[in-house]
């Protein structure tokens, strides 16, 4: 079994980004599975030209993209991906779109094929904090991973796919508000790597319910 997992470069002014940070630290099997790592740019477009490349070269059996989601205290499993780009700031090329549609033929949303009750089950087993989303928000974090799954649900459809978002690392929180939310690169990775080991060994979630009220 092969695992692509993707992070993104710097964007907003931060000089590192998490998400790939962590990655990086990954070791390159776990659970038996390959772990192949890559990084991807903070840009609308050329994200999903690359992501698409990297399915077609690497063949991969389960794709899982992370990105950055500064102020949350917790990793988060996102559920949903929509078929919308709008953007508060510019992605790192300077594109900015307002209620822009990712894919003129794509479904309104798409929602993750990982077991992702099982993957936040297996990293609080393990003591670290974790949640399910259910928004991805609307800038480049939701393109990659809607046009992920537009690119399973056309293409790929033996590959199962989704989306992380980590917290700020503390590196990036010393000129923000007291108490903005962050964690370690080392606890971020080890996040990711038991929520693999649950993904890799888990070919169907678990029942359990993990609705919000809010």
């Amino acid at each position: 079994m092969k695992v692509l997992v993707t992070g993104f470069d710097p964007f907003g002014g931060e000089s590192r980004n998490p998400s790939y940070e962590a990655v990086k630290l990954l070791p390159d099997r776990i659970a038996g599975a390959t772990i192949v790592k890559a990084e991807i740019p903070t840009e609308f477009e050329k994200s999903s030209v690359i992501l698409k490349r990297l399915l077609e070269e690497m063949e991969p059996d389960i794709v899982i993209c992370v990105g950055q989601a500064g102020g949350r205290s917790a990793i988060s499993f996102e559920r949903v991906a929509i078929n919308l780009a709008e953007a508060r700031i510019p992605d790192n090329k300077g594109n900015q779109p307002i209620g822009a549609k990712l894919e003129l033929d794509g479904e309104t949303a798409y929602f993750t094929n990982l077991p992702i009750k099982a993957m936040r089950k297996n990293v609080v087993a393990h003591e670290l904090p974790a949640d399910i989303s259910y928004t991805a928000g609307t800038f480049v974090c939701n393109a990659v991973m809607y046009r992920l799954l537009y690119l399973i649900d056309r293409e790929y459809p033996d590959v199962r796919g989704g989306f992380i978002h980590v917290p700020f690392e503390p590196g990036q929180v010393l000129d923000r508000a007291p108490g903005t939310a962050c964690l370690p690169l080392p606890t971020i990775c080890d996040s990711l790597y038991y929520a693999i080991e649950a993904c890799v060994t888990n070919p169907f979630d678990s029942e359990e319910n993990a609705g919000t009220l809010q």
